[in-house]
């Protein structure tokens, strides 16, 4: 990013290439073979795509044998839902992203959660024990979209073992940017954009031994569970982005957000961070909530000003619309006066001064008409 250009702060929705990324990819696209072919092309494309495998299983903690590969964290979200969630009950957090309350079966129970946006593990607990006779499969993401708060994803598994559940994580916003510890799911899904890999890979990460029905069937391809030739170019690059991307660098980007923040609540006392009080959030997310001002709004005046925010989820066709996120944390009507900012990981340096300029001018131009 370069001086002048616009200032891109919507890395939840995608991040930008890398270009470590960027390399893989072009190198695997000059592999014609198909990765399921016998002959010499198709075997150098199979070793590709296994290298790719191992990449992301050393990286986040699993057998590569058990890393199958999708179109995308939603894909990912889905097959899990509907392999794991056959013959079991299905409870769902309440601030899950729009894939994961798609792929939920009708019935499916709500996991409420605290205001500070963590999830209600005293409601989970209760959920849990209300059928000892019917195991459930717990949907919990690791880090939400929209507010970058942390769930407490240790006791929420604790919890699921103690009543023998399965436990499905999301962590499409965590991974790469937070610690996560691989032991803790039954199952997680990843998407290759939100690491800075190309769009158009995911993948689903497997508890050994976990026997998981395929959702789409075709060749066999991914020892059955996914058929449909592997997309080799987006998987390369996914792989090389997981690789690159280091939690160890959240340290820089928790600073920027951190006088982004201060800068935004000191230039304006009605303001508010959602979710500053959970214990543990995203190092590069601030939900900044202004009272009296549509979301909408917000994110086309800064958009002018040459400044690149999101109102929460990227999923809604370029529609802003009130958040069940922030409604579920009992924000009511202010639910649909927040913007989210997302931080890249090549945030330039002074990217919290740049926001704070067209933010500061903007909320006071769109105050005053709202009062």
């Amino acid at each position: 990013m370069t001086a002048g250009e616009p200032l891109y702060l919507d890395a939840n929705a995608t991040e930008p290439l890398r270009p470590e990324a960027r390399r893989a990819t072009v190198e695997a696209l000059d592999l014609t073979g198909n990765p399921s072919s016998v002959h010499a092309s198709g075997r150098a494309a199979r070793r590709r795509l296994e290298d790719a495998r191992e990449a992301i299983g050393e990286r986040f903690g699993a057998d590569p044998g058990d890393v199958v590969f999708t179109a995308g964290g939603t894909e990912a979200n889905a097959l899990a839902l509907a392999g794991l969630g056959r013959e079991r009950r299905v409870l769902v957090g309440a601030t899950e992203h729009a894939a994961v309350l798609a792929a939920a079966p009708a019935g499916a129970a709500t996991v409420p959660v605290r205001r500070d946006g963590t999830a209600d593990l005293d409601a989970l607990a209760a959920l849990l024990a209300a059928d000892a006779g019917a195991p459930a499969l717990v949907c919990l993401m690791a880090a939400n979209n929209e507010t970058g708060v942390l769930h407490p994803l240790a006791d929420a598994a604790a919890l699921c073992r103690a009543h023998g559940a399965l436990l499905h994580v999301d962590a499409v916003q965590a991974a790469g940017r937070v610690a996560l510890d691989p032991g803790l799911a039954d199952s997680t899904a990843l998407s290759g954009h939100k690491l800075g890999g190309p769009p158009g890979a995911g993948a689903l990460l497997l508890r050994p031994g976990l026997h998981l029905p395929a959702l789409i069937g075709g060749g066999g391809q991914e020892r059955g569970r996914r058929g449909g030739t592997e997309p080799l170019p987006a998987i390369a690059g996914f792989a090389a982005a997981a690789v690159a991307a280091k939690p160890e660098a959240a340290d820089r980007l928790a600073a920027l957000r951190g006088r982004l923040e201060a800068g935004a609540l000191a230039a304006a006392p009605e303001a508010v961070v959602v979710g500053a009080d959970a214990p543990r959030r995203l190092p590069n997310t601030s939900c900044i909530l202004l009272p009296g001002v549509a979301a909408e709004a917000q994110v086309i005046a800064l958009d002018l000003a040459g400044v690149r925010v999101s109102a929460g989820a990227a999923c809604s066709s370029g529609k802003v619309a009130r958040s069940h996120v922030l409604a579920a944390m009992g924000l009511g009507a202010e639910a649909g006066c927040a913007i989210r900012v997302s931080l890249p990981w090549d945030a330039p340096d002074d990217a919290p001064e740049r926001f704070l300029l067209g933010w500061s001018a903007m909320r006071s131009r769109l105050s005053r008409r709202a009062a």
